[in-house]
């Protein structure tokens, strides 16, 4: 059986999609524009024109003399013509300016040299690797001996320190470095 070209047996040649189409310009759609395209430029039209005729007919009209009067009138005024402050209507301004501020003599106590325990362990082994990894971040630290109730401990101490202030920001230092559970208790 032979192939049969089903495009070119089609009866309605006009709609046809393989064809191209060829303007003639006879119907009305294909002559050009669409009818709103048409006058919505038609609008723009009229409406640049009416603007047109407006800002012609403005150009020579002169600004008015109130405007031109206020600016010489501000240059003309002097300090005498100035009208006077208005009147306070609260007191607390004349208080402060006769009040008197109580300066306090204050005394700064000295707690005490500070102490920051790192540690305390059973083992002289386990306290002397934590005194090493201390020692790794910079810091200088012993190892006490003490004899307590249950036993002989060993203490890794850092200090002492004059102030607090310096045994924390050891204590921070330490704390970026993973080794936490450190307390600052005042030198004994």
């Amino acid at each position: 059986m032979a192939h049969q070209d089903y495009v070119s047996r089609s009866s309605n040649k006009k709609n046809s999609p393989y064809k191209s189409k060829q303007s003639t310009g006879s119907s009305p759609d294909e002559a050009g524009l669409p009818f709103k395209v048409k006058l919505i430029g038609l609008f723009t039209l009229v409406a640049i024109i009416i603007f047109s005729y407006f800002l012609w007919t403005i150009k020579d009209n002169q600004p008015t003399n109130n405007a031109t009067n206020k600016t010489t009138d501000v240059k003309k005024m002097t300090s005498a013509e100035l009208p006077a402050p208005p009147k306070e209507k609260w007191t607390y301004v004349d208080g402060l300016k006769s009040k008197e501020v109580e300066v306090g003599e204050y005394e700064v106590k000295q707690a005490g040299p500070y102490a920051m325990q790192c540690g305390s362990f059973r083992s002289q082994k386990q306290a002397e690797v934590l005194k090493a990894n201390i020692a790794f971040n910079g810091i200088a630290s012993k190892i006490h001996k003490v004899k307590g109730k249950s036993g002989i401990w060993f203490k890794v101490v850092l200090g002492p320190y004059e102030r607090k202030r310096q045994a924390e920001k050891d204590k921070n230092k330490l704390k970026s470095n993973k080794i936490h559970y450190c307390q600052i208790w005042l030198w004994k």
